[in-house]
């Protein structure tokens, strides 16, 4: 038998007992209630569970946990190998490859860094993608680490496990071949082939599998740290690091392998066929600010990879450059890219604003814009081919987007509806088809397209006979990236032949033209600083060819006051129009007197 409900009236109180109402409604209102007291049971039930379940705590705010030995102090050091994650065979003298005595504890100095070389013989399990691990363990002068020994204190021993094996998915099989197949490229081809099957390399069908390699370097750091820190207060950085006793809070100095220099490239491929290996071992003190900064670059590396803006292998080579480079030539590289990305972004901004105040089309180059544009679109293409970074391709995209817009600027572009499918028509501007503008840029690109017709097809049988590559499609690419870098800066020629059949240059960009000289001297300086192909290096100066010339136009061809501005008013006809209103007031002021 169903209880009957009771109604709350407007002003609080119990009202008059009424039946059942609607069932939907009320069975929405019942399960809502239901659901609420059953997160507020949970609530409840969790905070008691955390206040008497959880680890006890110094309840004095004021206690501070602090380091467990002091500056200076011996210490003893054993390193063990083993093939097991967790080590307790303390007694097997072969697990035993490296023993220290009196090693001072973060103090600076030749007797706080020592040494280890040798090599290492690995098992048959191991070959066969086994892992191995570096047990150390540090012990206050005269203790043991070993926690069967009757004299074992565990507040003066502390130790932490590191893989000595990392793993890495295997590489992929290089998909470029000699697309002619009987040529000299082939050759390469079959060799390559070779190699990658030695290897193992997948093919894109296959399963990922990952293979081990050997880390040949591994460098032990001590953190120089006496830092004195609150309870549930330590730094998020630092607390995952921390190794903290649990009967006195305190910590115990912070071990940290240092594998920031560790770059790929030294690895070692692990296999059947490897029958020893060679292990470098280093212990040494490191302050707490350089430990921070390995670990603030290492998390930035791997946020940017997990984002996609940092393909793999950047961080290394951005590593090799401070590693190879030379501290001053990299303090005047930092600088003068600094200046590069400046007069860069100038550049950029002074080109749009022209672009987008010019109303005319007189003296300037249209098959130049649009060639830009080709090139532009060209380039992002091979770089979308080549799995680029996010970033370098959304910078091409604009780009590619910003050369299309002032093609707009430059012609008339309209949609034909006419066909079945709409289509885009450019027609040339009355400004520049109405006078010999036009007429001296089809001129030169004429004569100028059938010497890049003849470089680029005279570079793409190079690249077809001698390179290789993925596909058809791919070969195109290349080609024409190449010839974009190579044969680019014939596009600029149209534009000096109209200059000097105009004989003005008033109509050019010289802003952005100055930002852009100025970036092409950095490209002079980096030709000399960093190591290129002669020939990449002699192609970084053809630019300077253009802009010289450019230079020496404007030197000869001063201002041209026949030139129309965006007004609609010449200079001369400026200067006859002052000359007429002085006339007229020298006539005015005779008939007066």
């Amino acid at each position: 038998m169903s209880t009957p409900a009771v109604e709350v009236g407007p002003g609080g109180g119990e009202g008059a007992v009424t039946a059942p109402r609607a069932g939907q409604q009320q069975q929405q209102q019942g399960g809502f209630a239901q659901s609420l007291t059953g997160i507020i049971r949970i609530a409840v039930f969790w905070y008691f569970a955390s206040k008497f379940f959880a680890p006890k705590k110094p309840s004095d705010p004021a206690i501070l946990m602090s380091n467990l030995f002091q500056k200076g102090e011996p210490l003893d050091m054993w390193v063990y190998l083993s093939e097991h994650e967790r080590f307790d065979d303390f007694g097997n003298e072969g697990a035993l490859v490296w023993h220290e005595n009196s090693i001072p504890y973060a103090v600076w100095g030749q007797d706080s860094t020592r040494s280890l070389s040798f090599k290492y013989y690995p098992s048959e399990a191991l070959k066969q993608n086994g892992s191995l691990y570096a047990h150390v363990f540090f012990a206050r002068s005269g203790y043991t680490p070993d926690p069967n020994d009757p004299e074992f204190q565990p507040l003066a021993t502390f130790g932490r496990t590191h893989p000595i094996v990392m793993y890495l998915p295997k590489s992929k099989a290089d998909k470029r071949r000699s697309l002619l197949g009987n040529s000299e490229g082939s050759d390469t081809g079959e060799i390559l082939k070779e190699v990658d099957d030695n290897q193992g390399d997948l093919k894109d069908d296959d399963p990922v599998e990952w293979v081990s390699y050997w880390k040949p370097n591994v460098t032990i750091n001590l953190v120089d740290d006496f830092t004195r820190y609150a309870h549930n207060a330590v730094p998020p950085n630092i607390a995952p690091y921390l190794n903290v006793e649990p009967t006195t809070g305190n910590y115990y100095p912070t071990i940290f392998f240092n594998e920031f220099w560790l770059l790929r490239d030294k690895l070692v491929r692990i296999n059947e066929t490897v029958n020893e290996l060679v292990l470098n071992l280093e212990v040494a003190p490191i302050s707490m600010t350089k430990w921070q900064l390995f670990l603030q670059i290492d998390q930035s590396f791997q946020i940017h990879r997990s984002y996609g803006s940092m393909i793999e292998g950047e961080a290394d080579e951005l590593k090799r450059v401070f590693l190879e480079g030379n501290p001053y030539l990299l303090a005047v590289t930092m600088v003068v890219s600094l200046l590069h990305s400046v007069f860069d972004m100038l550049a950029f901004k002074n080109d749009i604003q022209f672009w987008n105040k010019n109303k005319s089309m007189e003296g300037l180059s249209a098959k130049s814009v649009i060639v830009s544009f080709i090139s532009q679109l060209i380039v992002f293409l091979y770089l979308l081919d080549n799995d680029t970074s996010w970033m370098i391709l959304a910078s091409s995209g604009i780009g590619c987007c910003i050369e299309f817009w002032k093609i707009g600027k430059a012609m008339h572009i309209e949609i034909d509806r006419s066909g079945r499918i709409p289509t885009l028509r450019f027609r040339d501007r009355d400004s520049y088809a109405g006078n010999k503008t036009k007429e001296y840029d089809d001129l030169a690109m004429k004569y100028l397209s059938y010497v890049l017709f003849f470089l680029v097809a005279c570079s793409s049988v190079y690249s077809l006979m001698y390179e290789q590559h993925k596909s058809w499609y791919s070969w195109i690419l290349s080609s024409l990236t190449s010839c974009v870098y190579m044969f680019g800066f014939i596009m600029m020629c149209p534009q000096l032949f109209i200059n000097y059949k105009l004989k003005s240059v008033a109509h050019l960009p010289w802003r952005q033209m100055t930002y852009k000289f100025l970036n092409t001297i950095i490209d002079d300086l980096f030709a000399f600083v960093i190591k290129m192909p002669t020939l990449h290096r002699l192609s970084v100066f053809r630019d300077d060819v253009i802009f010289l010339i450019i230079l020496y136009q404007r030197w000869i061809y001063p201002v041209d006051r026949k030139r129309i501005n965006e007004f609609g008013f010449g200079g001369e006809e400026n200067q006859g129009a002052e000359a007429t209103n002085e006339n007229a007031i020298k006539e005015d002021d005779k008939k007066t007197n």
